[in-house]
């Protein structure tokens, strides 16, 4: 999903109107600058909150079609003869500044010790270990998401992968090194176990959709009711107007005076 996991949170319903100003100058003073202070707009009742408001929306735009990294954790758990992903995402604060990155993939065996079985450096490179010929990149071009997925996974490959990654700042004045490292605990089983969280759901899932269909036969059943006691009324309101005599409804009508 190009660059790390991105995600979306739900924004507040209710904003206060004086931090939205207070952001929004600090982040676009010279938007706001550009109108001098004697123009209509900044007459107008609505602009001190119509401005804050539309910078928000410029905002809430942005960050929807920019990527945005998140450093989600791998899954623990993979099944006998599966493709397993393992997750490393390591977020730069400042993608604008370039970094040379190396990454490393260790696997230690349970009682045994770390060993390299990938490693990224200047490009792919796998080297010779058990995982050979079923390992797999699957990181992006930024290189902060730098996972890898184990092929045709075995109960052998249970035990504790470790994610290195090293990045090495160029800046004018100085170069800083940046290490980051994740650890991942792997248990493979021979088949799939029940998860309990997807089981309830399906559940609620299902109560959900019987939910939906009553509602929707109750209101059915209503509107239908409600037209038909329309129709019933009109009905009986133009059987009582036919059953009034033609002289009465002649006389009824209100002579009007000159």
């Amino acid at each position: 999903m190009g660059s790390g996991e991105r995600s979306q949170e739900p924004c507040s319903m209710y904003i206060a109107d004086d931090i939205i100003e207070r952001d929004l100058a600090l982040l676009f003073p010279e938007l706001e600058a550009r109108i001098p202070g004697s123009h209509p707009l900044k007459k107008m009742p609505g602009f001190n909150r119509l401005f804050p408001l539309a910078s928000l929306l410029l905002i809430l735009w942005a960050g929807v079609c920019f990527p945005v990294c998140v450093e989600v954790p791998s899954e623990t758990e993979a099944v006998q003869g599966n493709p397993m992903k393992l997750r490393c995402i390591s977020c730069m604060k400042r993608e604008d500044v370039e970094a040379t990155t190396v990454v490393e993939w260790f696997y230690r065996p349970e009682g045994g010790k770390d060993f390299l079985i990938y490693e990224y450096r200047n490009g792919h490179q796998e080297v010779e270990s058990p995982f050979q010929g079923r390992l797999q990149w699957n990181g992006s071009k930024d290189l902060q998401d730098v996972s890898i997925t184990v092929l045709n996974v075995t109960l052998n490959d249970s035990g504790l992968y470790t994610c290195n990654v090293s990045r090495e700042f160029e800046f004018e004045a100085h170069r800083p090194f940046v290490k980051t490292t994740r650890l991942i605990p792997l248990r493979v089983t021979e088949e799939a176990g029940e998860d309990f969280t997807s089981v309830v759901s399906e559940i609620m899932m299902y109560i959900l959709l019987v939910f939906l269909t009553l509602w929707l036969l109750i209101e059915m059943i209503y509107c239908y009711r409600k037209v038909s006691k329309a129709e019933e009324a009109a009905q009986e309101n133009a059987s009582d107007y036919l059953a009034i005599p033609s002289e009465n409804k002649e006389n009824s009508a209100v002579p009007v005076e000159e």
